[in-house]
């Protein structure tokens, strides 16, 4: 999974990154410092990975992970070319998600390049640039459609009546995520476009310090969080400076700083889970003494192709999947206690797979 971090200049995405990856990204005050886009890979927290792995003391390890991409800050104009536009935008049509940060608080010793503090202007902002260039590859599909529909073919008719109203859409300056195709095959047509506007969103609301503790009642928060409900996009409030001070404390100092600013969990472990839920993304569990290790696979994905994510030989040759749930095997204190219970199922070809399944699949080839 890549998630791009985008954002006007100076509203905390390299700091975040910086705070998510530990990657030491250069975060200044001034536009552009963020050319190149930065890359990390982060391991995804996951306690039950952890608890089987001090389980069967394996030989690896091996956590899912989350491709972050830092990528140069927006400006007007984009679209267009202006500031580093034409490299933003391409940078983000190769993520799987967007996670737009947005500044939730006022620092008159931060500049800010619109000249104050309006999450919803800067949201309009960067969303008017994507849908510009999504308007432009629309109409460049469309022209290329209505002139092999002049051979008369009713398949390239019906695309272009599609990408006709898709193009009217865009025009109004609606994304395409909002767009409500005709059917399953017109949505299936449209996602083959790679629009940056169909990209899920999880808007990072950047909050500061005091802001954070009590970010429910601060009126950038709600509006942000007021569009996000609108257009089903994930909301989380989040405070970047803060998230990068935890990057250099010890487990207890940082559960003791945690606890001191009423969060449970650090914006990495909330950011995880508001990716999964944005993505429709669980995670399926092997375990042994050669590895423990977290597959990532879509919610829905039935066991041979579940299997196929560890080989290709596994969903080719897939006889059946042993399957025992996370928070059995847990209670069962080892494997050998759960198939006593009877808490190990055999499962076949049509078994849908859950998040947290301990699996070893049986195949041959």
């Amino acid at each position: 999974m890549k998630l791009g971090i985008v954002g006007l200049p100076n509203v905390g995405k390299s700091t975040l990154f910086n705070a998510i990856t530990n990657a030491g990204a250069e975060a200044a005050n001034y536009p552009f410092c963020t050319i190149e886009p930065n890359v990390g890979t982060v391991a995804v927290p996951d306690k039950r990975l952890e608890f089987l792995a001090d389980m069967y003391k394996p030989k690896k390890f091996t956590p899912a992970v989350i491709e972050f991409v830092d990528i140069a800050g927006l400006v007007r104009g984009a679209s267009k070319g202006e500031g580093l536009g034409n490299k933003f935008l391409e940078n983000i049509r190769r993520t799987d998600a967007i996670v737009h940060v947005v500044r939730c608080f006022d620092d008159e010793n931060v500049i800010h390049v619109e000249g104050g503090t309006d999450p919803i202007r800067d949201i309009d902002i960067i969303d008017l640039e994507l849908i510009m260039a999504d308007l432009e590859m629309v109409t460049r599909r469309l022209e290329k459609v209505q002139k092999a529909a002049k051979g008369g073919d009713k398949r390239f008719r019906h695309e272009a009546e599609v990408f006709e109203a898709l193009k009217d859409h865009l025009d109004a300056g609606r994304s395409a995520r909002s767009f409500e195709a005709g059917s399953t095959d017109d949505a299936e047509l449209i996602a083959t476009s790679d629009l940056l506007t169909l990209k899920p969103v999880i808007y990072a609301a950047n909050m500061d310090e005091e802001g954070i503790a009590e970010y429910a009642s601060s009126g950038y928060y709600r509006a942000v969080k007021e569009r996000a409900d609108a257009e089903d996009a994930q909301v989380l409030p989040i405070c970047a400076k803060t998230e990068q001070e935890l990057t250099e404390l010890d487990d207890e100092e940082r559960d003791m700083f945690l606890q001191e600013l009423g969060l449970s969990e650090s914006g990495l472990d909330r950011l995880v889970k508001c990716s999964y839920a944005l993505l429709g993304l669980i995670s399926f569990l092997t375990a042994g003494a050669d590895e423990c290790r977290a597959w990532t696979i879509t919610r829905g994905t039935k066991a041979p192709q579940a299997a196929g994510k560890i080989h290709s030989d596994f969903e080719r040759g897939f006889i059946r999947a042993e399957i025992v749930a996370f928070d059995d095997l847990k209670a069962c204190g080892s494997m050998a206690a759960a198939r006593e219970r009877g808490l190990v199922r055999s499962e076949g070809k049509d078994y849908v797979m859950r998040d947290g399944d301990v699996t070893l699949f049986r195949f041959n080839v």
